[in-house]
């Protein structure tokens, strides 16, 4: 079966075109080495997927002959994916700067919630 359309057969990818263009930029690997969309997949090869910045491993139990559900994915593939990838998006998360600087542009839209909430805070209703 071709890469492509494995990954899209165990649901990694949601369409077979996410999957061809992951192949083509290089983040699919077996061996350390780039795969085109149409290298051929067999049992017992070990995936390296670069996907939403973590590095999946993924090692191929078997070929699927169509896309399966969610339930059976893991009978085709065993993620043997490192705890330390995703730890790693958790202190990307926390590293990123997710709010502007306080008064530079315009308020976002959680901004200007803030701002109404706060002038139709109880205290108002309990004046009047």
């Amino acid at each position: 079966m071709r890469i492509d359309k494995y990954l899209w057969c165990i649901r990694l990818f949601k369409t077979r075109s996410l999957a061809t263009e992951a192949c083509k930029k290089g983040h699919v690997k077996v061996e350390g080495n780039n795969l085109k969309p149409s290298k051929e997949i067999f049992g017992n090869e070990e995936l390296t997927v670069r996907k939403n910045q973590i590095n999946y491993k993924i090692k191929v139990l078997d070929i699927p002959l169509s896309r399966v559900g969610a339930k059976l994915v893991d009978l085709y593939r065993k993620d043997i994916t490192p705890k330390e990838e995703f730890e790693k998006t958790e202190l990307l998360k926390y590293s990123k700067d997710y709010y502007r600087k306080k008064g530079t542009g315009r308020p976002t839209k959680k901004d200007r919630r803030d701002i109404d909430d706060y002038y139709e805070s109880p205290e108002e209703e309990q004046i009047i």
